[in-house]
């Protein structure tokens, strides 16, 4: 089959051989099929994936038999206004970009538009009800609710109102969607929008594809993109770690007042936070390790996409640190950092409870009843004083638990969504 995906933020994909949608481009080209990926040529000034010398409106670049089609977007440095013209802009051009793409290599048997933002899926719908092909919705957050538990827009106003009706629009609309949560079918229900309930959005189209790893390039990478780092190489250290973005929902300050409490607790001198990751905080949270004199936290800063497996093979315990209130956790987590985790055989303490829990279904680690940091710091305590043996027994489970979130057990599963509209 002839397979386009539209994800906007798959910028950077191609250049790290790596994300959501390149993995599942590649699984599917080595089932015989012809990928193409439409993004945005630059998101933020840190995704500038390439740039343009003429007029051109898109770019192409070809891996494999599986192509990436860059539209020629500006990038923006922080949200805001710039963001949202960023967004528009690309919906906008997709509509002729596609069009002269299909007049050179044909028009495509499905259409997959993922989000964040909606209006991906909203051009992806209308693209291929002109080219009378099926268009399968991917829906990795659910836009609006997240906007509005961040306080950017009040659901009753009148941006609210239409934002949800845009996304009832889309749910309706879609060929088949799929849902990256397991219970985010559950807010369709709170809606009271699933054909079950009198509503026009059928729960049979609906289908649960979790973000995963690819485990074997994630094994290569760990001797192949190995990393100088002292703190790391240091055997006689148990190391908390913590790779993902440092911005307020990500709480990460949390961590430094448990490293704070541990910092004075007799026999706790091996137990060092090694944080890896950029964000708005990070500056911050640099400063307070000055001030409060916290050595047994080490602020790493980005890293590379292509080391954290490395990384991550030298931690004692993965932390996965968000705050309680930011965000609705009760319909589970599809963070990449999760199956980067698990693939790394280490037990892993989440701060939050979810709901539809992978951490609890595999047995790999702990979720705190609290997001306080003397819960974090006896969490981390229990798995510093248990043996190693004990530790790998749970670490063992999280290495099992990411086999059923290989991409090729979630591209079986894509290819059961594209079956089911092309029927």
């Amino acid at each position: 089959m002839k397979i386009w995906m539209m994800n906007h933020y798959a910028t950077l994909m191609l250049q790290n051989r790596a994300g959501r949608h390149y993995s599942f481009a590649k699984e599917l080209e080595n089932r015989g099929n012809n990928v193409t990926v439409f993004c945005s040529s630059a998101s933020s000034t840190e995704a500038q994936g390439v740039t343009f010398t003429g007029n051109e409106k898109w770019t192409e670049k070809q891996d494999g038999e599986s192509s990436f089609v860059f539209v020629k977007n500006k990038a923006y440095k922080a949200n805001g206004l710039d963001r949202i013209k960023n967004m528009v802009s690309f919906y906008f051009k997709l509509f002729p970009v596609t069009k002269q793409y299909s007049k050179q290599k044909g028009k495509p048997d499905v259409i997959i538009a993922s989000s964040v933002h909606p209006l991906t899926m909203v051009a992806g719908i209308k693209i291929a009800k002109r080219m009378k092909v099926p268009c399968i919705c991917e829906i990795r957050d659910l836009w609006p609710e997240a906007i509005f538990s961040f306080g950017q827009a009040k659901e009753k106003s009148f941006l609210g109102k239409i934002l949800v009706k845009g996304e009832h629009w889309i749910y309706k609309k879609a060929d088949a969607l799929i849902f990256t949560k397991e219970g985010d079918t559950d807010y369709l229900k709170e809606r009271n929008w699933t054909t079950a309930q009198g509503g026009d959005v059928d729960l049979g189209k609906c289908f649960y594809i979790n973000n995963g790893v690819d485990i074997r390039s994630y094994d290569e990478r760990i001797s192949s993109e190995a990393i100088n780092d002292p703190d790391l190489d240091d055997d006689s250290k148990f190391n908390v770690l913590y790779c993902g973005t440092i911005r307020p929902v990500n709480n990460v300050g949390n961590m430094l007042d448990a490293a704070k409490i541990l910092l004075s607790k007799a026999g706790c001198e091996d137990i060092q936070f090694v944080i890896y990751g950029d964000g708005s905080e990070l500056d911050k949270l640099r400063q307070r390790t000055i001030d409060e004199g916290l050595s047994n936290v080490k602020l790493k800063g980005r890293i590379p996409k292509q080391n954290i497996p490395y990384v991550l093979s030298k931690s004692s315990v993965n932390i996965l640190n968000y705050s309680q209130k930011e965000y609705n956790w009760t319909r589970g987590n599809s963070s990449n950092k999760l199956f980067e985790y698990m693939a790394s055989g280490k037990p892993i303490i989440s701060t939050v409870k979810m709901g539809y829990s992978i951490i609890n279904k595999y047995s790999c680690g702990m979720e705190l009843e609290e997001c306080t940091p003397e819960c974090l710091a006896e969490a981390i305590l229990q798995f510093h004083n248990m043996s190693k043996s004990e530790r790998k027994v749970i670490g063992d489970h999280a290495r099992e638990g990411a086999a059923d979130f290989d991409f090729p057990i979630l591209t079986d599963k894509l290819e059961t969504v594209i079956k089911y509209v092309i029927r």
